[in-house]
């Protein structure tokens, strides 16, 4: 049954004809609903196409459309704070969707904010406060970076060509791989140092500096929380660890930008990452919620400290694949899988 109804899902993905009924029952069955969705970072398609870890952007262009396609079909796209009160009320025939940007790079600050812009739409901001203040290193953009603009990069072990887009994605995969864990950063400066890179001015290539921040504090349509200090994997931590990574960001937000910071999103965020413990300790830091990345549906009643989101990326570029996250069909695959 779980592979049955995962591949049901995957032909859903593909065809909008197939979406279309279970939108109308679900518009007729559903009362109230809401959606929160969550991306890191954004490219144009055309970027897009070219970039070694690609399935970490979301194509801005396809954005571009699904919020138009959002307006026209009635879902209104609010803050997280807006959500909250939503699903308290549970209005009748409410439909509602919050997109939240994780980490937030360079790019929040160019290229997606600027799109809710001019769509006159929010867009909430979870903040990894260890990218502005420098002490996290990017390794993983600075790693992209140097295969996209090279044909040649050099390793601990040797060079290896990369001269085409497949071999470079290749390469990023297999290298990010092999460095993931508590040896990245030390993997990445020794990177660094054989090709010739400026670690810090790479870092500013790709980061959102508190100068970004402090010119998006007073926007209207930028709603800011907080993401941990290290994007650490909090149920990994002691009780006092993880209690520092939700403190440090929010009292370092609330320091630098002078925002409330009353929301808060889990970094991976699946039920492995984040728990009962978890969502306790974010209470007691003064947040009003925390968000996950399990899949699903904000329904009347929501618990706040366990919400779900459902994380796009540059493979979802179609509205088919979106009207699955708005109906909850992705959010009951995951669930019968045990991908939660």
């Amino acid at each position: 049954m779980k592979h049955l109804l995962s591949s049901v899902a995957r032909r859903m993905a593909t065809s909008e004809a197939l979406i279309r009924p279970i939108t109308m029952a679900a518009n007729l069955l559903m009362s109230s609903r809401g959606c929160l969705v969550t991306f890191h970072r954004g490219a144009s398609s055309q970027a897009w196409e070219k970039l070694p870890n690609r399935d970490f952007y979301l194509d801005l262009d396809f954005l571009d459309q699904f919020l138009s396609y959002l307006t026209e079909r009635g879902w209104d796209v609010v803050t997280m704070e807006e959500a909250l009160h939503r699903s308290k009320l549970g209005k009748a025939n409410d439909r509602f969707v919050n997109f939240s940007v994780d980490d937030c790079y360079r790019d929040t600050f160019e290229e997606v904010v600027p799109l809710f812009r001019r769509h006159n739409l929010p867009v909430t901001l979870f903040v990894t406060t260890g990218i502005p203040d420098r002490t996290l290193p990017l390794w993983a953009a600075g790693l992209e970076d140097t295969l996209l603009n090279n044909g040649r990069v050099i390793l601990e072990d040797g060079a290896i060509d990369v001269p085409t887009t497949e071999a470079k994605q290749a390469a990023f995969h297999r290298i990010s791989s092999s460095w993931d864990g508590p040896e990245a950063a030390a993997r990445y400066a020794a990177f660094c140092k054989l090709n010739g890179i400026d670690i810090d001015a790479m870092h500013w290539k790709h980061a959102i500096s508190w100068d970004m921040l402090e010119a998006l504090r007073d926007d209207p349509l930028v709603e800011i929380g907080a993401h941990t200090v290290t994007h650490a994997r909090i149920s990994s931590l002691s009780p006092a660890g993880a209690r520092a990574e939700l403190q440090g960001s929010r009292d370092r937000l609330i320091e630098r930008l002078g925002v409330a910071a009353r929301h808060f999103a889990f970094p991976y965020g699946r039920s492995g990452d984040c728990g009962p413990r978890d969502f306790e300790i974010a209470r007691d830091a003064g947040f009003a919620s925390a968000a996950t990345t399990r899949k699903g549906l904000v329904r009347n009643g929501q618990e706040a400290f366990s919400l779900p989101r459902n994380t796009i990326n540059g493979a979802h570029r179609s509205l088919a694949t979106m009207e699955l996250h708005l109906t909850g069909v992705t959010g009951a695959a995951a669930r019968m899988s045990g991908r939660v």
